[in-house]
C-alpha cells in the first residue's frame, strides 16, 4: 500500500462528458469536474456558488403556451427587457415591471399579431428607439419607445418598396412595335397600340436581338410605360413586335400569401432580411439609409440587394448576423458575404460564399462573442463557433462543447452576458427544454477557457435574456399544486431562488408568490429554521435586525474526476483508493461539506452566535476520511445557503491492491 499527494489547482474545464472518464491522456482531465452543479467557474480557475434568483413578478396563464425574453437598449443609461407571450408584451426596466402601459391600466402591451407558435423562432433587430420583430408568418412590426418608460407605439412596417419575385414566370409577344426615348437609366416606352396594363408594373421588357432589359416601374397608359434599364439598350430606334417580349409573373416576395421575412439584422447602413416562407434561401438588403425601401433602382451602389443561396443541399435561413462580415446561418451551412479590403457591399460586389457545412438550429438564435459567432448545431447536440482565422484567411467552425455534449438536452434559448470585471468571464447560457436545466459556459476564449456547469432550480428554466449586465429568467414553478411562470433575475447578493429581500428590521415578510411552500430563511446573514408561507406571509421566530432573505434553496455540488496520479508505474485505475485528507483552498467561504464531512467555520461563543458567519479565506483541512473505492473522488456540497468559493484541492491518497 502506498500514499500519494494529488493536487487539482483549478476547475477551468468545468463539467465534462461521462464518456471521457477514461481519457486520462487528455490534459483537460486534470482540470475537469465530473459534476459542476449550480456553481460558476471563474476565469482564475475557482468554482463558486452561483447567485440566487430574485422574484420580480408572475406572468399570466398564457405563458404556458410559450414565452420569450428579448432585450432592448434605448441608450447607454436606459435599457429594457421584454417578456413576450402569445398576444402580450411585458416591459421590464431596472429589474421591475413597467405598469400602466400607454395609460391603459394594463401592465402589458397588446401584440395580437404574435402567436404562441411564433415565439420560438421570432427574430428581432434594433436601431435607435425602434425594435423590429419578424417571423415568416408575421407581417413585420416595429415597436418604438415614446416619451417615457410606459409609452410604446406598435405598428406594422409600411415598406416604400418591397422586392419582387417571378413566382409564375411567363413571356408573351404583344402585337405592337415599341419605341424607347433613351438607352440607359430612365426609359419611356411608347407602343404603337394598346398592349400594356396596370398589372405590368414591376414586370420586364426584354429586347431579343440586342439583349436589352427594362423593368417597368410606372404604368401611364395602354401605350406608354416608364422603365429602368437594368441592361442598356443599343439605340432608340423602333423595336418591332417580333423583337421584344413582355416577361410577367413577378409578385411581391413578401405578402400574407407568400409569407414574410424570417430573420433580420442591420449591417452597413442597410436593413437585411434572410429567408421567407416561400423563399427560404434568399437574402435581401434595403437601400442605404432607407431601411424600408427595397427598390433595386438602376443598380447603383446604394440600391437594394438580393441573392439566393444555391448549393447541393437545402439552405433554409435560420438567422443573419452582423459580425466581421455579414454572416448568414442556414439549416445546411454557414455563409458570409466577403468584403475585400473592407469595401462596402454594393450590387456589383454582392456575393454569398459558404464558410462551413454544419447547419444551425432554427429555434435558437445565434450570439456573438469577441472571437466569433456561437450557434447551436442543427440537431441541437452541440455548441459551435464560427470564427475567421487570419492564418487561413477563411472561416472555420469549432465544436465548443466537444467535452460537454451530455449537458445538451433539447436547447431552446440562448443568451450571453459580457464580463464586467476581472473576476468574471463571459457567461453563455442555454436553456434545455427536456429537463428545464440551464447550461452555463464560462468563456474566456483568449485564454482558452470554456468551462460549462449546470444550473438547476426548484422548477424549470423556460427562457433567458440579458439586459446589459442583468440576467433575466422565466421559470416555471409549481406553487400550491399549480404551475406558475415567474420572471426573476440573478442577484449576486442573494443565496436563494425566487427570493424576496428586504434591508430592514421586521418580524415577517410578504411572499405571496410562494404561498403554502416551505422556504429557507436568512436573517442578518444567519440561517434560520425553515418556514411555510401562510396567508402570503412568512413569520420569523425572531425579528431581523438589518436584512431578510426568504426563498427556495438549490443544491450545490462539485465532484472531481476519478483520481489518477501521474506516476512512473502507470495507471492506478484498477486499484482501490482512499482519500485520507483534503486541503481545500477557499476564498470568502462561509459553509462547505467535503465527502459528507461538514467543515467548521466558527467556534461556539457568546459573541459568535449573534453575528453572521465570517467569510474565510485560506486552507481548510478535512480528515481523516474513511472508505476505499476504485474511484477516489471528492464531493463538495453545502448544507446551508451561504457563500462558497473553492480555488483548489490538495489531497492525500492511499492506494491499495
Amino acid at each position: 500500500m502506498s500514499r500519494l499527494v494529488q493536487i487539482q489547482t483549478n476547475f477551468s474545464v468545468g463539467e465534462i462528458d461521462p464518456l471521457l472518464r477514461a481519457r486520462i491522456d487528455l490534459k483537460q482531465y486534470y482540470s475537469a469536474l465530473e459534476t459542476a452543479k449550480n456553481v460558476i467557474i471563474q476565469p482564475q480557475g475557482g468554482a463558486r456558488r452561483r447567485e440566487g434568483l430574485r422574484f420580480i413578478t408572475s406572468l399570466d396563464s398564457g405563458a404556458a403556451n410559450g414565452v420569450r425574453l428579448i432585450p432592448f437598449e434605448f441608450n447607454t443609461s436606459d435599457s429594457y427587457m421584454f417578456a413576450i407571450t402569445a398576444g402580450k408584451l411585458y416591459v421590464f426596466r431596472d429589474k421591475a415591471l413597467v405598469t400602466n402601459i400607454n395609460g391603459t391600466g394594463n401592465n402589458f402591451l397588446a401584440v395580437s399579431e404574435i402567436t404562441a407558435a411564433m415565439l420560438s423562432t421570432l427574430r428581432f433587430a434594433q436601431s435607435a428607439d425602434t425594435i423590429i420583430f419578424v417571423h415568416e408568418d408575421l407581417e413585420p412590426i416595429k415597436l418604438v419607445r415614446g416619451a417615457n418608460n410606459s409609452t410604446w407605439t406598435k405598428s406594422t412596417i409600411s415598406f416604400t418598396e418591397r422586392p419582387y419575385y417571378p413566382f409564375t414566370l411567363s413571356t408573351s409577344n404583344p402585337a405592337a412595335d415599341i419605341t424607347p426615348d433613351s438607352t440607359t437609366d430612365n426609359v419611356k416606352i411608347t407602343a404603337s397600340s394598346s398592349v400594356f396594363a396596370s398589372s405590368n408594373e414591376h414586370q420586364y421588357i426584354n429586347i431579343l436581338s440586342t439583349f436589352g432589359r427594362l423593368r417597368i416601374v410606372d404604368y401611364v397608359s395602354g401605350t406608354v410605360v416608364k422603365c429602368v434599364a437594368e441592361v442598356p439598350l443599343f439605340s432608340t430606334d423602333v423595336i418591332s413586335q417580333n423583337d421584344w417580349e413582355l416577361e410577367t409573373g413577378y409578385e411581391n416576395a413578401w405578402s400574407s400569401t407568400k409569407g414574410w421575412p424570417k430573420s433580420i439584422t442591420f449591417h452597413e447602413g442597410r436593413l437585411w432580411f434572410a429567408g421567407s416562407k416561400s423563399l427560404p434561401s434568399t437574402v435581401w438588403a434595403s437601400r442605404v439609409n432607407d431601411f424600408f425601401n427595397f427598390d433595386k433602382g438602376e443598380g447603383l451602389d446604394d440600391a437594394s440587394l438580393e441573392a439566393t443561396i444555391s448549393t447541393s443541399t437545402l439552405n433554409s435561413c435560420t438567422d443573419i448576423f452582423s459580425g466581421r462580415d455579414l454572416q448568414i446561418f442556414t439549416t445546411g451551412g454557414e455563409f458570409y458575404v466577403p468584403q475585400a479590403n473592407l469595401t462596402p457591399i454594393t450590387p456589383s460586389n454582392f456575393i454569398v460564399k459558404i464558410a462551413t457545412r454544419n447547419g444551425s438550429k432554427a429555434d435558437v438564435g445565434i450570439v456573438g462573442v469577441d472571437s466569433g459567432t456561437l450557434f447551436i448545431q442543427r440537431k441541437g447536440k452541440s455548441l459551435n463557433e464560427l470564427a475567421f482565422t487570419d492564418t487561413e484567411l477563411a472561416y472555420n467552425t469549432s465544436n465548443v462543447s466537444m467535452l460537454s455534449g451530455h449537458l445538451f438536452k433539447t436547447p431552446v434559448d440562448m443568451a450571453i452576458r459580457r464580463a464586467t470585471s476581472t473576476d468574471e468571464s463571459d457567461r453563455l447560457m442555454i436553456v434545455n427544454s427536456e429537463d428545464g436545466s440551464l447550461v452555463v459556459f464560462s468563456l474566456l476564449r483568449s485564454q482558452e477557457v470554456t468551462a460549462p456547469a449546470k444550473f438547476t432550480t426548484d422548477g424549470e428554466f423556460v427562457s433567458i435574456g440579458v439586459d446589459v449586465d442583468t440576467i433575466y429568467a422565466v421559470i416555471k414553478r409549481t406553487v400550491n399544486s399549480a404551475a406558475q411562470y415567474y420572471v426573476e433575475y440573478f442577484d449576486n447578493t442573494l443565496h436563494l431562488d425566487s427570493s424576496v429581500y428586504s434591508a430592514s428590521a421586521a418580524s415577517s415578510i410578504a411572499a405571496a408568490h410562494l404561498n403554502t411552500e416551505t422556504v429557507k430563511v436568512i436573517l442578518d446573514g444567519n440561517i434560520q429554521a425553515d418556514k411555510t408561507v401562510s396567508g402570503n406571509t412568512v413569520t420569523f421566530d425572531r425579528s431581523s435586525a438589518s436584512t431578510i432573505e426568504v426563498g427556495l434553496n438549490y443544491t450545490v455540488e462539485i465532484k472531481t474526476m476519478p483520481v489518477e496520479p501521474q506516476i512512473q508505474s502507470g495507471s492506478m485505475r484498477g486499484f482501490k483508493k482512499r482519500i485520507l485528507e483534503v486541503n481545500a483552498e477557499l476564498f470568502e467561504t462561509q459553509a462547505l461539506t467535503v465527502n459528507s464531512q461538514q467543515v467548521q467555520f466558527r467556534q461556539f461563543g457568546e459573541d459568535n452566535l449573534d453575528s453572521s458567519v465570517s467569510k474565510f479565506t485560506g486552507i481548510k483541512t478535512v480528515g481523516p476520511l474513511l472508505g476505499f473505492d476504485k474511484q477516489g473522488q471528492i464531493t463538495i456540497t453545502q448544507s446551508v445557503p451561504l457563500d462558497m468559493t473553492v480555488l483548489a484541492l490538495d489531497y492525500k491518497i492511499s492506494v491499495g491492491a
